[in-house]
């Protein structure tokens, strides 16, 4: 005889379930092109100008608002539910200046979830956007928007919540262009810090504004890292390093071509692995002589489908890789290619170019991605290239001290406070 404990509905609803903040406010979505999405407003009660975009991601909302690439963007989720398992407590931060806060401008969703059931859960979306200053808007056509930036590109916005509503839209000359600024700037460390200093390999990561988990990535691999700011002068610092690592960041890549400048240097002279994401995959690109253009609507989402060009390490050519992506930019496909380098992915859906490498003739270790291998959300498709790239960072300084003279053994891992201090 089997025995069971009937509980009543509403009681075991109210142990998994939580209500966040009642949406009431109307709220609209102006687009520079002429057109208005009227629909409910959610968080924060605040107006904004900012980029409209949108992101085919099927999950990790918190983790794609709070990715600086997001900086100064309207998000449009094509996920017609978002914010049904809430908003965990992050109680793992890299560290205590890993940003925790909402980086887009506001959202846009179809249906925003009231209530919310998850078991890291501490808040609801629509709280976690009041208490961050964000604006939403629900109840909106998502997939509407979503075909119009598509046909017509990337577009200026504008949402409008309460009183606002009613007042006539901007005009042309009102919308905010945020690309127009420099970005990258905004949301890089302003002073250098270390993690994991007691790793085995030194890493410097010049920070375009890095997602927390490629800190995290490189740190689970025993780097000892550096993060220095976007602009700083690594080749004053380079020999103490035994690979550099160049960050994901919003905007135009045109704002800093200072930093490409230095990174040509770098590459010319120094022999150690670089390595570098989306916006660094982008510099690495324009310091090899590559030329960045902007694209029709971009990639965002977990489910861009790429093709290997080549092999190296845990890649290999002809397979195809789904991977998570966030940029409005792209490298040319230039021919000829620029001496010592080679494509490494391209795009399957548009033919972008989605990494380059050097080549093996160049006697270098250099690569460049425009996706994130680290997902955080997204596939795990290439998570093996942080592998790679620490690997040979690591196999590269085991060569370099077996080749020193006994007596200058001594001096490698030298301590870094005299930089962290000279900043």
């Amino acid at each position: 005889m089997i025995s069971c404990i009937i509980r009543s509905p509403a009681l075991y609803r109210g142990f998994v379930t939580h209500a966040g903040p009642r949406v009431t406010l109307p709220a609209v979505l102006h687009l520079k092109t002429g057109q208005s999405f009227f629909g409910r407003s959610f968080g924060a009660p605040e107006s904004i100008f900012g980029e409209t975009v949108f992101s085919t991601s099927i999950t990790s909302y918190t983790e794609s608002m709070t990715d600086p690439s997001y900086r100064g963007q309207i998000l449009v989720f094509t996920t017609p539910l978002i914010g049904n398992y809430g908003v965990p407590r992050n109680t793992a931060p890299i560290d205590s200046q890993d940003s925790q806060d909402i980086q887009c401008s506001a959202i846009v969703v179809a249906d925003v979830a009231e209530k919310f059931s998850h078991h890291s859960a501490v808040e609801s979306l629509a709280s976690w956007c009041r208490r961050s200053g964000v604006p939403g808007i629900t109840g909106v056509d998502t997939r509407a928007i979503t075909r119009l930036l598509r046909d017509q590109g990337t577009t200026l916005g504008r949402i409008a919540v309460g009183a606002d509503t009613s007042a006539s839209r901007p005009t042309p000359e009102q919308y905010w262009d945020p690309t127009t600024e420099n970005l990258v700037d905004q949301v890089s460390t302003k002073v250098p810090y270390e993690l994991n200093p007691g790793g085995d390999v030194k890493i410097a990561v010049l920070d375009f504004g890095a997602k927390a988990n490629i800190l995290r990535s490189l740190v689970r691999r025993n780097a000892a890292v550096t993060v220095l700011p976007w602009n700083f002068d690594f080749d004053s610092v380079r020999d103490q390093y035994d690979g550099l690592f160049l960050s994901n960041g919003p905007g135009d890549p045109a704002h800093c071509i200072s930093a490409a400048m230095k990174l040509r240097r770098t590459l010319q002279e120094w022999s150690k692995p670089v390595f570098g994401i989306c916006m660094g995959h982008q510099i690495i690109g324009m310091a090899a002589g590559l030329e960045a253009y902007r694209m029709t609507f971009g990639n965002r989402g977990h489910n861009q489908p790429v093709l290997a060009l080549a092999s190296s390490g845990s890649i290999k050519a002809g397979r195809v890789y789904v991977t998570s992506q966030n940029h409005q930019y792209a490298l040319k496909l230039s021919d000829p290619f620029p001496q010592g380098w080679e494509p490494f992915f391209i795009n399957c859906n548009d033919s972008s170019v989605e990494g380059i490498k050097s080549t093996a003739e160049s006697g270098k270790k250099i690569w460049g991605v425009q996706f994130h291998p680290e997902s955080a959300g997204g596939p795990l498709d290439t998570i093996g290239m942080f592998t790679d790239f620490v690997n040979e960072c690591r196999a590269m300084k085991q060569r370099s001290v077996r080749s020193m003279p006994a007596d200058v053994t001594g001096t490698v891992g030298q301590n870094q406070d005299e930089l962290v201090a000279s900043a």
